[in-house]
């Protein structure tokens, strides 16, 4: 049974739970479980920890579903990351990490709770709507089994949830006409996104990649002279949220607005403490 939900619900639902996915990606605990499994370079972590549910796919694959990423960067990595661990190990580390960091910033009576499971048994309830059709990295992740402990169940779901909205989200910002980096740089206009220092460590483009865009952007009536979205760009920004929301309403509706509105709830007071705990880093988010 669907529902019809308030304005962004499940928007406002998808942003607390994300970073109780993401905030792996920015834990030590990362970097030392892959370097363990053989995967000591930064870049190649992330890039093999996303894609692995995938199996051991080239560059061409990782590059097309990520969207953001530079495919030199991608290349540079990919298949030869494959070659110091197996998807299945990647897939083994990650797990260990992701149990780590959450006991490191969440503390064992948190994961241990009753809203924890809670929450769980809402996000994967959200999940059953989810469809394949035409999202690889939802698709590659749903395969993989549901941990048995509730708060790693809650982190599995939310990444379903994750990648199944960003799968919706790359058609959007290709109908949008707006390539990798003109993405990233109305991204972090909005002062959502990731600051340019971390877009440019972490994504492999260079300044001259973030200027050019810039420039295209201003050509377009997106940018103004300060690199601030227009009226226009604003527009068509949230155009794109809109059509993302559009894509991604099944799962909340499928839970229901007293359940997304639960969910919110939960995930939000997780969410606060592992932040308060330093889950990300200070600089990593804003126009920088």
């Amino acid at each position: 049974m669907t529902t019809v939900l308030p304005e962004r619900a499940g928007r406002r639902c998808h942003n607390v739970l994300n970073p109780l996915h993401s905030c792996h990606y920015f834990s030590p605990d990362l970097g030392r479980e892959l370097a363990g499994a053989g995967v000591t370079d930064d870049r190649a972590a992330y890039l093999a920890v996303r894609s692995a549910a995938m199996g051991a796919v080239g560059a061409g694959t990782v590059t097309a579903t990520f969207y953001t990423f530079r495919h030199d960067l991608v290349a540079r990595h990919v298949p030869e990351v494959w070659r110091a661990a197996s998807p299945e190990a990647v897939l083994a580390a990650r797990a260990r990490a992701v149990d780590a960091t959450l006991r490191r910033l969440l503390g064992d009576e948190v994961l241990a709770s009753a809203e924890v499971a809670e929450a769980a048994r809402l996000a994967l309830r959200a999940t059953e709507a989810c469809t394949r059709t035409a999202r690889p990295l939802y698709a590659a992740h749903a395969d993989l089994p549901v941990p048995a402990e509730p708060y790693l169940a809650l982190w599995h779901a939310a990444t379903l949830l994750r990648e199944h909205r960003g799968d919706g989200h790359l058609a959007v910002l290709l109908g949008a006409e707006l390539d990798p980096v003109e993405a990233l740089v109305t991204h972090t206009a909005t002062g959502k996104g990731m600051t340019p220092k971390w877009v440019l460590s972490t994504r492999g483009w260079h300044r001259a990649d973030w200027e050019a865009a810039t420039g295209r952007l201003r050509e377009r009536g997106l940018l103004d002279a300060g690199g601030e979205l227009t009226p226009d760009g604003a527009a068509l920004r949230k155009e794109v949220e809109d059509a993302t929301d559009r894509l991604d309403a099944a799962p909340y509706a499928h839970l229901g607005a007293a359940g997304v509105e639960r969910l919110t709830e939960l995930a939000k007071g997780l969410v606060t403490r592992a932040l308060t705990a330093g889950a990300f880093p200070g600089d990593a988010f804003g126009r920088g």
